[in-house]
């Protein structure tokens, strides 16, 4: 079949929206009518060769909608069935998700690359192959994905919502309640408050934090991370050290979950400066693939036993955390309505992505 989609054709280049060739899904995929996609970060990080990938490429890997056709050997979802697609597979049988740990399933390691698991394409235009970014493409108007890759949910949830939940909210409310383990009583700080940033900020209310502490620089992300329940904001690091150590008499936080659109190797003493004794300095945000430097206090480190951990998709369980947070938000226990800026089509996606820059977005979503 033929459909629309955004295509990187190369580092630094803009997205075009043009029309591609489409295959059917093979055993174990599912095609996907899209209903919304979300403008996350990752996808620029594409742009700017933070993320390397083969290109060309369709981007997006946060997206909800329908299926409209599966492959042979598929009985997990059926043709109509809502879903939201999650940017990292769950093969259920690997050494990794049978002790639990789903985000790092092996079937994830080559998501990024472009083609399917079995080495395969299933995008094509101008007579070449075209990747998916995530395994995914969400930013097309029809894609075909993995059934490892799809969570099937109840029928009228808002699909346009339910995007979200296949990175953004997962992986911010994640770092702080999973990775971050936070817990009642304890006090975090989330350093940079976008799609990821917000949803932290979420997590951290949710686990019961009597402060929570967003930093960003931009005014209008201060006043949203209060709507989201931050307790407290502030401009920079510095600014939310002394916020933070009035505030616990000197203790400092329980954890400060990185969340900014880079993470630069600078960044990490500052954050591992803000948490106490036994703190955890959790990096969400991805860094420069050739960086591998970074500023820290061995000393502080061993004499305090602070922690640094990496979090991917907030060390979550797609299958199980989606259907949860969904609920969550018709419970009235998470907010979603409120992380969407703007809504884009799929011709204004290059706006969408200047206005997330310029830091005039939260999250921007594609409807189709």
């Amino acid at each position: 079949m033929r459909t629309q989609a955004a295509v990187l054709w190369e580092q630094g280049g803009k997205w075009e929206v043009e029309e591609v060739e489409l295959d059917p899904p093979n055993a174990g995929e599912v095609l996907v009518e899209l209903a919304a996609s979300g403008l996350c970060h990752s996808d620029e990080h594409l742009v700017t060769g933070d993320l390397p990938v083969g290109f060309p490429m369709v981007g997006g890997h946060e997206g909800a909608g329908r299926v409209v056709e599966v492959g042979p050997g598929v009985t997990d979802v059926a043709v109509g069935d809502p879903v939201v697609m999650t940017f990292l597979p769950s093969c259920g049988r690997c050494s990794y998700c049978v002790r639990g740990y789903t985000s790092l399933c092996d079937d994830g390691a080559g998501a990024t690359l472009g083609p399917q698991l079995d080495g395969t394409y299933r995008f094509h235009a101008r007579g070449e192959d075209v990747g998916q970014m995530c395994l995914l493409g969400t930013f097309a108007q029809h894609t075909v994905v993995p059934v490892k890759s799809v969570v099937k949910i109840d029928e009228g949830f808002p699909l346009h919502l339910a995007a979200l939940v296949g990175c953004g909210v997962t992986t911010g409310f994640g770092s702080a309640v999973r990775t971050a383990d936070l817990r009642a009583g304890d006090t975090a700080v989330v350093i940079g408050v976008g799609g990821i940033g917000a949803n932290a900020v979420q997590g951290a209310k949710v686990a019961g934090c009597r402060y929570v502490v967003a930093v960003d620089p931009v005014a209008f992300k201060r006043e949203k991370a209060l709507e989201l329940g931050a307790t407290h904001v502030a401009a920079s690091m510095d600014e939310a050290w002394n916020t933070v150590s009035t505030l616990t008499r000197g203790q400092l936080a329980d954890a400060a979950i990185l969340t900014t659109g880079v993470a630069e190797g600078s960044y990490l003493q500052p954050a591992l400066q803000l948490v106490g004794k036994k703190g955890r300095v959790v990096v969400t945000a991805l860094g420069h693939p050739d960086e591998e430097t970074a500023s820290l206090s061995l000393l502080d480190l061993t004499l305090y036993e602070k922690q640094i951990r990496g979090a991917l998709f907030g060390s979550s369980n797609g299958q199980h955390d989606v259907p949860r947070l969904l609920e969550m938000y018709n419970l009235g226990q998470l907010k979603l309505d409120e992380l969407i800026t703007r809504e884009y089509s799929l011709e204004e996606i290059n706006q969408g992505y200047d206005d997330m820059r310029e830091g005039r977005n939260i999250r921007g979503l594609i409807r189709f």
